[in-house]
């Protein structure tokens, strides 16, 4: 009698979790060796774009939420963190975490709002909530208004290291992002992260199954904001700046493009997406205004040769080469 033999579908999934392990082997490796060969400062702002698009992704493209509001967990947290450290002297860790505890209490309080409309109408409530929260910042005091919190101390992790050497605090911000992306990675694939994938596909039959599907989508809201904030918070402290730009809209544009960029729905398109902005952001700076039209025009480029992103179409790749 013969062995059973595994079904396509197993096949499939074990060659992708494989895929998965190599792409995060590599990811990992080029990130932990890279700042002996590139500016460290530009690694860190990659990293937190990274985490914050990974954080986006996880709403959009495994539950399929669209926030066009994303800006003012990222932006708020930054504000926060950078209060923490500057004017109460909080270590770098406990600032973070207090930016994180803010986005997260937002993302609820935002999250009870806007789950309770689909499509276009849950992106405009977001969108509508992040301008009031912009507004606030321009006129509170603690924010600085349009100065914004500057000279903000990184101060010293655990009262011990001290980050304000660049390859320290490259390994703090390091250390934030891979924990992160990894609690990102456990969650899409748990049986939580399952159940919202099919939400993101065919919510009635969901809820005909018995879910509430409410609470799955506001438990991916918030924790999408959770890790926006810690993304915001990690470059507050990077830059010793939280400024208004990073709670503006075009923030929220910002990460929409890194994510359709790299991969919706992709768990390593959002890293790759944000390390081509970055890019683009910091070697073409001497453009000027034109870094804007050559971002629109690469993007032009990527949508119609890249319908799934980068990382998208070269999964699909690897894909079909194995069925040959």
């Amino acid at each position: 009698m013969s062995a059973p033999t595994a079904s396509p579908i197993h096949r499939d999934d074990a060659y992708e979790a494989r895929l998965h392990r190599v792409f995060l082997i590599v990811m990992v490796a080029f990130f932990g060796m890279a700042p002996f060969v590139i500016y460290p400062v530009f690694l860190m702002k990659a990293m937190c774009f990274a985490l914050f698009a990974c954080a986006f992704n996880l709403l959009i493209g495994f539950g399929g939420l669209l926030s066009f509001g994303h800006a003012m967990f990222f932006g708020m947290a930054g504000y926060v963190s950078a209060h923490a450290a500057k004017v109460w002297g909080l270590t770098p860790e406990l600032a973070v975490l207090c930016g994180i505890a803010v986005s997260t209490v937002l993302g609820y309080l935002t999250g009870l709002l806007a789950i309770r409309r689909q499509g276009i109408y849950f992106a405009m409530i977001t969108l509508a909530l992040a301008q009031l929260v912009y507004f606030f910042c321009v006129q509170v005091k603690f924010t600085g208004g349009e100065d914004g919190i500057q000279s903000v101390p990184r101060g010293k992790l655990l009262g011990l290291i001290d980050l304000t050497p660049n390859i320290a605090m490259y390994f703090f911000v390091f250390a934030v992002f891979v924990a992160g992306f990894l609690l990102i990675y456990r969650i899409i694939h748990s049986p939580y992260g399952q159940v919202l994938k099919a939400i993101r596909e065919n919510e009635a039959r969901a809820i005909s199954l018995g879910y509430r599907t409410d609470q799955y989508k506001l438990v991916a809201f918030v924790l999408s904001a959770a890790l926006a904030g810690a993304a915001g918070a990690t470059k507050a402290l990077v830059f010793q700046l939280a400024s208004l730009t990073d709670v503006d809209w075009t923030m929220s544009g910002e990460v929409v493009l890194m994510t359709l960029l790299g991969g919706l729905g992709t768990i390593f398109g959002p890293v790759v997406g944000a390390l081509a902005i970055a890019a683009m952001e910091s070697y073409l700076a001497e453009l000027g205004s034109w870094v804007t039209i050559v971002q629109g025009g690469i993007f032009v480029v990527c949508v119609l040769a890249f319908r799934r992103g980068i990382i998208g179409e070269l999964e699909a790749w690897l894909r079909n080469r194995r069925n040959k």
